[in-house]
């Protein structure tokens, strides 16, 4: 496993190898001593798995916990979706910088050798859009859900002006009505 730095600090890109033969192909998603082990890692225990199905254009987020931030191990099983991740954390140099990457499935051809998954420690914002006709997208998490903490950033905050692929995303009711930068920040609603 290789692990790639992002331009976000402590954001982390995990290329995991793949292994052909003539049934198809197996790679190992996780293992806690390895993930451990890795530069700039540490032990991290998940307590909760969720998996969404959405179809193509559909945008779900940016979502975060204020006082019950989560760390997320992100994985595309199927299609490829844009990841965007944003700094919430008060008082980081980052604050409010955002990144954006691909993820895919794994590609079933011998020469796929890499399959990427990101690594998003707590106190970041995510979302994704999805590019493929439709996505499934898994992640661990490092703390449980709390509805009553969640905070939703708006997905085209100006000052924020993520380039996404997609200027008429599909939005839930929930992510269509999320605050600016500005106003979660007035209103205390940062990690940290």
């Amino acid at each position: 496993m290789n692990v790639l730095d992002t331009q976000l600090d402590g954001v982390k890109q995990l290329e995991l190898s793949v292994f052909h033969d003539d049934r198809g192909y197996f790679l190992e998603s996780y293992q806690a001593r390895k993930f451990s082990a890795l530069p700039g890692m540490t032990l991290t225990h998940f307590v909760q798995d969720n998996c969404s199905t959405s179809r193509q254009g559909v945008l779900r987020g940016l979502h975060y916990q204020v006082r019950h931030p989560q760390g997320k191990l992100v994985r595309v099983v199927q299609g490829s979706v844009f990841d965007v991740t944003v700094d919430m954390r008060a008082g980081s140099p980052q604050f409010g910088q955002w990144q954006g990457l691909h993820l895919s499935q794994v590609q079933y051809a011998p020469e796929t050798t890499a399959y990427t998954m990101l690594w998003i420690p707590p106190g970041y914002a995510h979302g994704f859009l999805v590019l493929s006709p439709m996505a499934v997208v898994e992640y661990k998490c490092t703390d449980y859900y709390h509805p009553e903490d969640e905070a939703c950033l708006r997905w085209d905050d100006p000052d924020l002006a993520i380039a996404w692929p997609e200027k008429r995303p599909v939005l839930s009711d929930k992510d269509s009505h999320g605050l600016s930068l500005k106003a979660l920040q007035q209103s205390g609603a940062l990690v940290g």
